[in-house]
């Protein structure tokens, strides 16, 4: 089963970082901005490393498990 995560869409004042030629080269995000992206990409981590558990073992476990196990691995702190 592939999961889609769609975030919200917000209006961002978007700034770039650009080189000498004008081309953008990095991106200027609020901080919230960038801890709300972090989040996410943390969230989506963890749903592949459910997915990879899962179609390994095929069996299911409860999330504290889940959660004990990638502790165990270092994948969770």
């Amino acid at each position: 089963m592939e999961t889609k995560v769609r975030p919200a869409r917000r209006r961002t004042k978007k700034q770039f970082l650009v080189d000498e030629k004008g081309r953008r080269t990095a991106v200027v995000l609020p901080i919230e901005e960038y801890e709300r992206l972090r989040e996410l990409d943390e969230d989506i981590a963890d749903l592949r490393a459910a997915d990879e558990a899962r179609a390994e073992d095929g069996e299911d476990v409860s999330l504290d498990e889940f959660e004990a196990q990638l502790r165990a691995e270092g994948k969770l702190a």
